[in-house]
């Protein structure tokens, strides 16, 4: 897309989290702003080579830690707008309070929070027994205290996790979509996509400030639906296998990920087991004028990770 207007003389926009790892949304959503013209101020936690190809992208970036307060005043002073992502963390809910502390007193017109869809079904008196949607349901309380216009974008299951990392190595080795999700429905969605809602949001954030956007793909369906668009797209028979929760957990311990990121992970399979992950919203369309990516074209797109595709992509792809 070219620049859609002459940026001189306008203040940034931050985004946090912009060196991150394939599926993530601050590197796309980085590239987005700049295709459309605006400047952006990149937070990375270090120099290397995902710094540098942000600089390459053409973003002003700037090291440091969302959990430091000099660093965050480095990163914010100057900037009018901000996005705010972060990992899976046990710093999170210290992490979005300094940044909106910074950013409060930096003036910022728009504060936009990526935040868990989840959270839709938590109250002062409901949770779940996730650590991280505990954070998150926190934070976005304190933000909403805060006074900052702030912008809640939450997204159901990412299909970067669960369909991508935790399902390629099954998939690749015996045609099976083995996870513990049992028979309830899911809609996921693209890290990519959520990049373009955010965009949207970011280029023209006035009439979205107070808003909560709910983010899901095309379809909710089973995984046992979601094993047949895996089989479409990648030419070959592949089966949903429901693997126990407790022997998929200790696999993950076993592959030593850090406790706070195993127990929200188990936690959202168990609530896909009880069906609470059924869930639709056109707030993608509203955004951005087009529906998220299906399953299969997501799976398509990422064949080479499940063992490759005995197709052409113009035979996977839907019309």
């Amino acid at each position: 897309m070219a620049n859609t207007f002459n940026p001189s003389g306008q203040k940034p926009i931050l985004v946090t989290g912009a060196a991150g790892d394939v599926g993530a949304i601050g590197r796309t959503l980085t590239r987005l702003l700049l295709e459309r013209g605006f400047r952006v101020r990149a937070l990375v936690r270090r120099e290397d080579e995902r710094a540098d190809a942000l600089r390459q992208m053409g973003a002003d970036v700037v090291v440091g830690d969302l959990v430091d307060l000099h660093s965050m005043h480095a990163a914010i002073e100057g900037c009018s707008r901000l996005y705010f992502g972060m990992s899976v963390s046990a710093s999170y809910l210290e992490a979005t309070v300094n940044t909106a502390a910074v950013a409060k007193h930096h003036g910022v017109e728009a504060f936009v929070n990526m935040s868990q869809m989840t959270l839709s079904q938590m109250s002062i008196t409901e949770t779940t027994a996730s650590p991280q949607h505990k954070l998150h349901w926190l934070a976005e309380q304190a933000l909403n205290w805060s006074g900052l216009p702030v912008v809640h974008v939450r997204p159901t299951v990412f299909l970067e996790g669960f369909f991508l990392r935790f399902a390629a190595s099954s998939v690749k080795r015996s045609n099976q979509l083995a996870l513990p999700m049992g028979s309830g429905k899911t809609s996921p969605i693209s890290a990519d996509d959520v990049a373009r809602a955010v965009a949207a949001i970011l280029s023209d954030p006035a009439p979205h400030i107070g808003h909560v956007y709910n983010l899901a793909g095309p379809q909710s369906e089973d995984l046992h639906f979601y094993a047949r668009e895996y089989s479409a797209a990648l030419g070959r028979h592949i089966d949903y296998v429901d693997v126990p929760l407790a022997t998929w957990r200790q696999k993950l311990v076993d592959f030593g990920l850090p406790v706070h990121l195993i127990d929200h992970v188990t936690a959202m399979a168990e609530l896909n087991q009880q069906n609470r992950y059924d869930r639709t919203s056109e707030d993608m369309q509203r955004l951005t004028g087009a529906p998220a990516m299906s399953v299969r074209e997501f799976v398509a797109r990422h064949a080479k990770a499940f063992g490759g595709s005995s197709q052409s992509p113009q035979a996977i792809l839907p019309d």
